[in-house]
């Protein structure tokens, strides 16, 4: 008989169940007129902008933290509006003001403040988080969460006659059911280990299951295949979040013919246990972000950090970093969510960063100089992953230089965002017949070092005067018509039927737009100087329009 839920789930949890989960100082309690058992229906962004109520809401006031007035005016607009609680950004060294103190205590509402490590999208996805266990209800399994867990998966495993193991995202085992002296290997060595071998997620990789696994709402299917029993699969998830995997393995006889059902229906009551496991793994995953956010963008101590991630700071690595292209739509934090699990899973070792529109992993390699060949092989994985997800945005794929030591990792990442910005001008430009996703330096060199070069020289273009800059100025307000002939004429060399054909025009046409830029700017593009100044005023106008810095536009 499959357990059960014990219940209606509550439509409301309190401050007090939220604030039991933070286990590692996301927020702090300031004040609490009423107490901590003061009812929330849930988390909103605070927004000047509107006059919407938030009905018991916790309000994130991501205003000026230390300015007294602005946080004085959040806390009592957001009393105004009804909410139970709010939180303020707390800045290192300096406390929250004590007239938004006042003005919480006069009002009645609760003041959080938030961690300085911390950012917005750690606090929002903590308050989430413990919501969604909270709100799943305190039935007997969920009550004592590793029971609770052994329970569920030795209920499912008799209902569906085989072996159950649960495996959150990295593949480790949080529970299984009893294991009999015929299970197969794969099951006692992933159990003797506490997670599933890398060979074996290889192979499963390869075998394409895991993109299905990412990807899929469904329960999937793995025939028998010699000495490996029948085994099916299904996805935890919350929200469309994925948290696990519960796997049944035929163990000795077939599986029921109703196991999908049986596995499907488990793996909805393994939500909140799995929850569980998430929030209890949050405060370390956070603050490995944060310091692998300090690794890449060269803040704080490097030599920290490194330890906070548990990597040696002699181990040569390399930066993978994955880019989300312009197109919107529910496939694109898909595939992103989808590529940082799988290089994580994948390589124990690595270290992957979500930060808006693009996915940074830090991983750890053999090969201290020139192109990393572990670094390629994921970009590869990644490439192949992201291609074949639904709906998904472009995803192009970039590796850095391998360095001697992760306390060099900005350079790496440096410099695989510069690669994917070649493979964006390289795409524009119509560089490549086919338009490649995933690139190591190497392979885009020269471009790489025209884009550093144009960076560099574009102040001195900027802060400039003269014919070329009066033609650019007037060209582009008339629609570019001359930059896009002379872009065209200057890459073909000056060969005006092979620049002709490019814009699709009459070899007539062009020499006669030729002619009025000699008119009517005096620019004689006969003079090498004049030339050399022509095109980099029209290539800098191209990378600007296409790439606003040198960064991608990524922080």
């Amino acid at each position: 008989m499959m357990p059960g839920t014990t219940g209606s789930e509550p439509d409301h949890v309190t401050l007090r169940q939220i604030l039991a989960h933070d286990e590692d100082g996301v927020l702090r309690l300031l004040l609490a007129p009423a107490g901590q058992d003061v009812t929330v229906h849930g988390v909103v962004i605070g927004d000047e902008a509107t006059a919407r109520p938030h009905e018991g809401r916790i309000v994130l006031a991501a205003g000026p933290a230390a300015d007294p007035a602005a946080a004085t005016a959040a806390v009592r607009e957001a009393a105004r509006r009804g909410a139970a609680a709010v939180v303020l950004r707390e800045p290192e060294g300096a406390p929250v003001p004590a007239e938004a103190l006042d003005a919480a205590e006069e009002c009645g509402i609760v003041l959080l403040a938030r961690a300085e490590w911390a950012d917005w999208g750690d606090t929002l996805a903590l308050l989430r988080s413990a919501t969604a266990f909270a709100s799943a209800g305190r039935g007997a399994l969920v009550a004592d969460d590793a029971g609770g867990l052994v329970a569920l998966a030795t209920a499912t495993a008799h209902s569906c006659r085989g072996s159950i193991t649960v495996e959150d995202t990295q593949f480790r085992v949080l529970a299984h059911s009893a294991t009999g002296p015929g299970a197969d290997g794969v099951r006692r060595s992933t159990i003797l280990s506490g997670r599933v071998p890398d060979r074996r997620v290889a192979e499963l990789r390869r075998s394409g299951l895991l993109r299905a696994l990412w990807t899929s709402q469904d329960v999937i299917h793995r025939a028998a295949d010699g000495d490996s029993p029948e085994r099916l699969v299904v996805a935890v998830r919350s929200g469309g979040e994925m948290l696990g995997s519960l796997w049944a393995a035929a163990d000795g006889r077939r599986l029921s013919p109703d196991a999908a059902q049986v596995l499907r229906r488990a793996a909805a009551l393994a939500v909140p246990h799995l929850l569980r496991h998430r929030m209890r793994e949050s405060g370390t995953l956070r603050r490995e972000a944060h310091a692998l956010r300090g690794l890449l963008h060269r803040n704080g101590d490097r030599r920290a950090h490194l330890w906070s991630l548990g990597l040696p700071p002699d181990a040569p690595c390399a930066v993978v970093v994955a880019v989300r292209g312009e197109a919107e739509g529910p496939g694109a934090d898909r595939a992103l969510e989808a590529l940082a699990i799988q290089a994580t899973a994948s390589r124990s070792t690595a270290r992957a960063l979500r930060e808006e529109g693009q996915v940074a992993v830090l991983l750890p390699v053999t090969d201290d100089g020139g192109d990393p060949r572990e670094a390629m092989a994921l970009a590869r994985e990644l490439d192949t992953l992201a291609a074949g997800i639904p709906d998904a945005a472009r995803v192009r794929i970039g590796v850095g230089q391998a360095v001697r030591s992760g306390l060099e990792a900005s350079l790496s990442y440096e410099k695989a965002l510069l690669v994917v910005r070649a493979l964006r001008e390289r795409e524009a430009r119509g560089r490549d017949p086919q338009p490649v996703r995933h690139a190591g330096p190497g392979d885009v060199g020269p471009t790489i070092d025209a884009l550093r070069m144009l960076d560099a020289v574009r102040p001195v273009w900027e802060s400039g005067a003269g014919p070329v800059h009066e033609l650019i100025r007037a060209d582009l307000a008339a629609g570019g018509d001359l930059v896009r002939s002379l872009a065209a004429f200057l890459e073909t060399s000056g060969d005006v039927p092979r620049a002709a054909r490019r814009l699709v025009l009459h070899p007539n046409t062009l020499r006669y737009r030729l002619r009025r830029v000699r008119e009517r700017f005096g620019i004689d593009l006969d003079d090498p100087d004049t030339r050399l100044v022509m095109a980099l005023a029209v290539r800098l106008t191209q990378v600007v329009r296409e790439d606003p810095g040198p960064s991608g536009g990524q922080s």
